[in-house]
């Protein structure tokens, strides 16, 4: 009798010893993704596929579900969103906060980078190296930025006299470009302006290439001007939850941060093919593309310059190293597009 009690209490706490080993082996962690791009879209398509890389290379240890469109918060609320734990973890535009992110706005200065992977490598090159105070309360995932900002107008613009006087539709720094280039800014969401266009009531928008497929406004432009020297880009974040990330173990950890690390080429690789699908776009429109001559493009290169002064005297009197970020961002552009 004793015998088949001892054999019945190393039998049940084998079946004990075995679930728990199951279901620490098998434990899952599940993640939710907020993006404000829409699920057809190439970005969130790749930012799909930078969830789907991760569950595969845990073993299915971390599952993330994607919610698109803003649909769990919108996008100028989504850092906010990721800080408080609302979404793990988020995908959207730092500008969107303006003055949230003061030393990080460098990378939406009219900067003349002429490709999103190099904007994309550059801006995480410059968050590792100076480590913003300003997102500590998340952890980074990877950082990337859009194609040239460029002008997309109803009429054709190939000189600044062209430009003068016209209601271009922009936001954030953009309008400060355009105001320095003779433009009269117009604040407008991206939702807003196919319809604007259409009507008349702006003449023409800055954006990348990308916007003349994805937004459509090749049916309602017909001029592209390459005014790459007063060009800008965007900055975007892709940002975890700290408390979130800080419960993760660390093999876990290491697998996200190594797709990190692929993933800021493949997310710069993706602005740079939106691009050229957008200028494909409008081509076959019929629609044309403006090149300005050198010497047209430093008259406007020029009238921009202002804005790093005013972004240098910003960061002084905030106590920031806004010289040296600048200084670093345009001698690294410079040897990153040799």
């Amino acid at each position: 009798m004793r015998h088949w009690k001892l054999l019945s209490l190393c039998l049940c706490l084998s079946v004990i010893g075995l679930a728990i080993f199951t279901s620490s082996a098998f434990a899952q962690t599940k993640l939710n993704y907020s993006i404000f791009f829409p699920a057809p879209a190439p970005q969130a398509k790749v930012a799909t596929e930078w969830a789907q890389e991760i569950e595969k290379r845990t073993g299915g240890k971390v599952q993330i579900t994607m919610f698109y469109s803003g649909t769990l918060t919108p996008a100028p609320q989504c850092y906010d969103g990721v800080v408080k734990g609302i979404s793990d973890i988020g995908f959207s535009v730092l500008a969107y906060t303006r003055g949230k992110f003061p030393l990080l706005e460098v990378a939406d200065l009219p900067l003349g980078i002429k490709s999103g992977l190099v904007a994309t490598k550059l801006f995480n090159e410059f968050y590792n190296k100076f480590k913003p105070k300003e997102l500590d309360e998340v952890k980074v995932m990877y950082l990337h930025g859009h194609g040239p900002g460029i002008l997309h107008t109803k009429k054709p613009v190939s000189k600044l006299e062209d430009l003068t006087g016209m209601k271009i539709r922009c936001t954030g720094l953009a309008a400060k470009i355009v105001k320095n280039l003779g433009g009269v800014p117009v604040a407008m969401a991206m939702g807003e302006t196919y319809d604007s266009l259409s009507r008349g009531v702006v003449e023409g928008s800055m954006a990348p290439q990308e916007a003349l497929k994805t937004w459509k406004w090749g049916e309602v432009v017909k001029f592209t001007t390459e005014n790459f020297g007063s060009s800008y880009s965007t900055g975007f974040f892709v940002v975890m939850n700290k408390k979130k990330w800080n419960s993760l173990s660390p093999d876990i950890q290491k697998i996200i941060e190594k797709v990190n690390e692929e993933w800021i080429v493949k997310q710069g690789s993706t602005w740079d093919e939106v691009d050229k699908a957008g200028r494909e776009f409008t081509l076959k429109l019929g629609n044309k593309i403006i090149p300005l001559s050198q010497e047209e493009d430093w008259k406007w290169g020029k009238l921009v310059k202002p804005l790093y002064d005013d972004y240098v005297k910003n960061m002084k009197a905030k106590g920031l190293p806004g010289e040296e970020a600048l200084k670093f961002y345009l001698e690294r552009s410079y040897q990153l597009q040799k």
